[in-house]
């Protein structure tokens, strides 16, 4: 029988089965409900003194807590040494209260939390569905990953968790090995959850996707970011009619001036042509590279001074590195954000090119023109990444923990449905900010139309159209977020292709 030599103590907490659960009386040969591995399911009062019991051993100074300190004695003397920074994964990673170490109840959630990650990773691995990997395995995961290692390499592996000598890894010897052992942004859950990357509804202010050391030292981020951005202007040129009709109501759908769908397409139409539709589209699809490119740096940047290592960052570190790089990135081309709403809203004639506009712009307004609206769009930052990065997460995270069995793929369908929902509300809750930029932006397009700050704008909106003249256009804004979403991810995963990243 194959045996794990890890202690006693450890190895009997997690039920074999992975349901984190210890063995039952039943599971030999007796009746009862029968758990995820076809054993009986274990004893809530039994696994609740195996936990209790390793809670203990590793409690050292006998105060109901479990520090840093705790955890590098207490694993010390059950044969399991882990470095300081690992410890503080583990800490950072179940503390719930934020007090710097785990209570019990944090304890226990951790370890099946813990577990359930181990459980992917292992399956991910696990490419012959054998119950066991071995070296050939181990090579081939890496090459999915980009990473080229010899057998030789991945039989050292091997050998650092075989406790048996088979030269092959169990559940049972990959659980005990990796105890207690922190798994944070594992390499799988990262490859197939990418957001930002793939899904572009016309607003580049989303948190930056997280991409595995893997990705980073064999160059692929690169190709996903090239992948990304060209089907974002794919995705913008196609929806770009609508994205110009929220425009055009945005600025000026009024009480008096009631604009629909289809009486804003025909008087596109017949003022400018069929043509007329995609004007501001340019611009729009220019700007995608740059904002992408100083959005991804300035993150990474962030992300060094936020935290120590960069694949360990929280929910709310990631919304705050990401906010900062989403602010810089903006600051830096909110010149063709201008630029854009002009254009979009210029009548035929009215300019040669974007060329033609911006000189216009700084000729008559001067250079501060370029930077109209710039107070609302920082403050849409917030509320849109926050929501869109929390609501993406909390609907990632409950597939994960409910559907996710043999690997952490999703699927098309699910990924997009979480993509689709959280631009949604990431777009409904800053939308109101996003209008009034629009019609500062819009300032003087119309010859001698008065200078009106924010908070004026929002004065005068309220008190002539009521609160739902700041969701001017948000029909039209809505109706581009499907189509948006799908034809961005079909185009990045056709360019993924194309690029060489492999797709597992």
């Amino acid at each position: 029988a194959r045996r794990s030599l890890a202690s006693p103590v450890v190895s009997g907490v997690l039920c074999p089965c992975g349901s984190s659960r210890a063995p039952g009386p039943g599971s030999e040969g007796g009746g009862g409900n029968a758990g995820p591995c076809g054993r009986s399911l274990c004893e809530a009062s039994e696994q609740d003194r195996r936990l209790r019991t390793l809670f203990q051993k590793l409690d050292v100074n006998r105060d109901g807590a479990l520090c840093i300190h705790d955890l590098a004695v207490g694993l010390g003397r059950l044969g399991l040494h882990r470095t300081e920074l690992d410890l503080l994964k583990i800490v950072k990673a179940g503390d719930k209260d934020l007090d710097g170490q785990l209570d019990f109840e944090e304890f226990v959630h951790y370890l099946q939390d813990h577990e359930k990650k181990l459980r992917l990773v292992f399956k991910s691995l696990d490419k012959k569905n054998d119950g066991r990997i071995d070296a050939q395995e181990i090579v081939q995961s890496l090459r999915d990953l980009g990473v080229k290692i010899s057998e030789q390499q991945a039989e050292k592996i091997l050998k650092s968790m075989d406790k048996n000598g088979t030269m092959t890894i169990d559940w049972n010897e990959w659980r005990d090995y990796h105890l207690l052992h922190p798994v944070e942004n594992i390499p799988e859950i990262i490859l197939y959850w990418k957001h930002s990357t793939i899904f572009d509804v016309g607003e580049n202010l989303t948190v930056p996707d997280e991409f595995t050391v893997e990705e980073r030292q064999t160059g692929m981020w690169w190709r996903h970011l090239v992948a990304g951005g060209g089907a974002g202007a794919v995705s913008r040129t196609c929806t770009a009619p609508l994205d110009r009709l929220k425009v055009l109501m945005q600025v000026h759908a009024s009480r008096s001036n009631n604009m629909c769908i289809v009486g804003g397409f025909t008087q596109m139409i017949r003022e400018g042509g069929p043509r007329s539709l995609w004007r501001g589209n340019g611009i729009n699809v220019l700007k995608i590279a740059p904002e992408s490119a100083i959005k991804f740096m300035a993150y990474e940047q962030i992300k060094r001074f936020i935290g120590t290592d960069q694949e360990m960052l929280r929910i709310h570190e990631r919304l705050l590195a990401g906010s900062l790089a989403g602010a810089i990135a903006q600051s830096s081309i909110y010149p063709m954000e201008v630029l854009k709403t002009r254009m979009a809203l210029r009548k035929t004639g009215q300019y040669s090119g974007m060329l033609d506009c911006a000189k216009n712009i700084l000729s008559k307004e001067g250079m501060a023109a370029f930077y109209k609206g710039y107070i609302p769009n920082m403050l849409g930052i917030i509320p849109y990444a926050g929501i869109d990065l929390a609501v993406y997460e909390t609907l990632k995270n409950a597939w994960l923990q409910r559907y996710a069995v043999n690997s952490a793929d999703p699927g098309v369908f699910v990924l997009l449905a979480c993509g689709t929902i959280s631009s949604t509300c990431g777009q409904l809750a800053s939308y109101p900010l996003a209008l009034v930029r629009t019609r500062m932006q819009a300032q003087a397009s119309v010859e001698g139309a008065p200078e009106v700050t924010m908070r004026g704008l929002f004065k005068h909106i309220l008190k002539t159209e009521g609160a739902f003249g700041l969701y001017r256009g948000l029909a039209p804004n809505f109706m581009k977020v499907i189509p948006a979403v799908s034809i961005s991810y079909v185009v990045y995963e056709n360019l993924k292709m194309t690029l060489g990243v492999q797709s597992r």
